[in-house]
This record gives C-alpha cells, structure tokens and sequence, in this order.
C-alpha cells in the first residue's frame, strides 16, 4: 500500500508531465520539387532547417508521395510546381501545393500553422507573397509584430500540464484510498465491530477521512517540490493559499470516495465505481481539452465537476500569482460541495448497534 500511495504518483509525475504534451515535433515531412532551381532549393532548406519538420525525401511523383502518405511514411508532402523560380522573378507570384495527412486534426493544424510560418518567412526573405496574390493582403514586410506572452513567457507546455497533472495525482489517490476503506472493513469483517461500539457516525467517518486527508496534503507537498526541482514551473502565488484550497478540496474527494464505499460491497467494486466518475472528472476537467471547445451542455455539466475547480486554482495561484480574492468564486464552490458530499457519506452510512 505504502508505494502505492508514495511511489506511484511520484512517477506518474515525472512520466506523464513529459508524455502529455501538445507540442508537435519531429513531422515527417517530403517534398516534390518539380523546378529544381536554386529558389526551390532555398524553400526545402528552410523546412530542413526547421527543428518541427524532419525532412525524409524528395519524391520523383505525386502517386509516389499519396503512397507513402497512406503507409504512413509521410505526414506533410510540399508540391513545388515547374517555372516556380520564374513566376516569382516574373509575375511576383506563384502557388506550392501541400499535402497533410489529417487523420490526427489536431496535429494537422499545427502542421499547417508552422508550414505557413515557415513559408511566410521565406516570402519575408523575397519580398514577394507567395500564398496569395499581393492586392489581397497586405506585404508582410511592412508589417512588425512583437508579441509578448503572458504567465509562460518560454511557452513551455510542462507548465501549463504538470498543475493540472499534479491535481490528478491527487485526485486519484484520495479517492481510491477512501473508497475502498469502508469496503476493506466489510471484506475483513471488522466494520460490524465497529458498528456495536458507541461511536457516533460522524465521529467514524471523520476517524476514516483525516488519515487520506494528511496524505492528500503530503502528496500536494511532494508533487510541489517536484515540479520546482525537476519541471521548473514557477510557483508566483502564495503556498498557503494553494493549501488552504487544497485542504477543502480534500475533503470533497474524500467524501465522494466514502459515498461510494457504504453503496459498495467489495474493493473491487468500489475501484470500479471510482474509476468510472474519475474518467468523467478527468475528459471535463478542462486539462486536455478547454472547457469552452465543448458543447454547450458539457459545460452545464462541468460546473459539477470539482476537478475543474481545482485545477483552475492551481494554475491561478502557480502561474498568475491569484490572490484570495481571485479564487473565491471556486472556492465557494468546493466548499459547498465539501459539505453536500461529506453530509451524504455520514447520512449513507448504515450504523447498526
């Protein structure tokens, strides 16, 4: 049980903060260069100067190229067309046919958004427009744009993830651990010797809780540790305060987790019922897809979903620097379903004496 609680989520951490990301790297990339002029030469360059685009080879056709594309050899296939280089000298204009695999949409899109980086920068070094006809937008020569991102000023993804990561570490380990603890005292016989002693119900249930409470908060403190020593994620907003959520937060995944154990007759069971709101929990949570890409009605739903909450705070407070103040809408929330949970599991609970 011990590794369990301590080893596993530790790895989990380290493991999943690396594996969750959605960068899009190492885009196996071909090419049909049908001019093979010194112009043509320069555009491929630039793609294989490109840390994103990792560039196989040059196909003698496009039946070629569509076939390695359907074995899955190739993700991005750029089409050069003949005269490429006199069009540009010419007519100041010239069109590349391109070719992603969308199977993923998701990539695809990033794919396409670095190809046209890359080809708007190469248009950038000609001083010609090679998209689209010049009386249609205008000269990216002339225009500068100086961006300045906020709160992830290296766009690193580890700290948008390992918060939200560090949240379901948490999650998971409460609940489970709190689950199955009644079930284990059913399983091993021990609950109806509780049950004939003159303890109240409330007085049990808080006897079961404040153990995963403790190691909830020690989880928290670990996984903090973690992602400073090993991630590099700025902590810009107050320790206290993340505790402070966090304690209340506890408390709702506990209460969840002991619902679940008095309705459950078997560990086994009561893995599976937890398992089964955690997957729910997880997909709306807004950690891996943002809650206003969903439907209208899912967003209804995740406004029951506690983890939404939690891992709003934890990038509120470790990212922007949040105060009290900014949290507390969240905070309300957790709070009163703390109560609502917590108030269920002591209802639920059968005492018989």
């Amino acid at each position: 049980m011990l590794p369990i609680i301590f080893v596993l989520p530790l790895i989990q951490l380290v493991i999943l903060s690396n594996a969750a990301t959605f960068e899009v790297n190492n885009i196996k990339f071909g090419y049909i260069d049908n001019d093979h002029s010194s112009t043509s030469r320069a555009l491929v360059e630039r793609f294989n100067a490109s840390t994103y685009f990792d560039v196989l080879t040059d196909f003698p056709s496009q039946k070629i190229a569509s076939s390695e594309m359907l074995k899955g050899e190739v993700d991005v296939v750029l089409e050069i067309p003949n005269d490429f280089e006199r069009d540009l000298q010419k007519e100041k204009h010239t069109t590349v046919g391109v070719t992603i695999n969308a199977i993923d949409g998701a990539a695809a899109g990033v794919e396409n958004v670095y190809l046209i980086q890359i080809i708007q920068n190469f248009n950038q070094h000609l001083k010609v427009d090679v998209l689209q006809p010049s009386d249609q937008q205008l000269q990216a020569s002339n225009i500068e744009t100086i961006p300045l991102f906020w709160y992830n000023e290296t766009l690193n993804y580890k700290t948008f993830m390992v918060p939200g990561i560090l949240v379901l570490l948490v999650t998971m380990i409460t609940l489970f651990l709190s689950g199955m603890n009644i079930v284990r005292e059913k399983e091993i016989g021990t609950l109806e010797q509780i049950n004939v002693t003159p303890i109240k119900k409330s007085q049990f249930v808080i006897g079961k809780l404040f153990p995963f409470w403790v190691i909830g908060m020690g989880l928290l403190t670990i996984g903090l540790i973690l992602a400073r020593l090993i991630f590099d994620v700025p902590i810009v907003g107050s320790l206290l305060l993340m505790y402070f959520y966090t304690s209340i937060y506890i408390l709702v995944v506990l209460g969840i987790g002991l619902f679940i154990s008095n309705f459950t007759e078997t560990q086994q069971q009561a893995m599976f019922i937890a398992w089964f709101f955690m997957v729910i929990f997880i997909l709306m949570s807004g950690l891996f897809t943002p809650i206003e890409s969903m439907p209208k009605w899912a967003q209804i739903l995740t406004e029951f979903n506690p983890i939404k909450y939690f891992v709003e705070v934890m990038r509120m407070v470790m990212l922007k620097g949040s105060s009290f103040m900014d949290i507390l809408p969240q905070l309300l929330k957790t709070l009163l379903y703390a109560i609502i949970m917590n108030g269920l599991a002591v209802w639920s609970y059968k005492k018989t004496t």
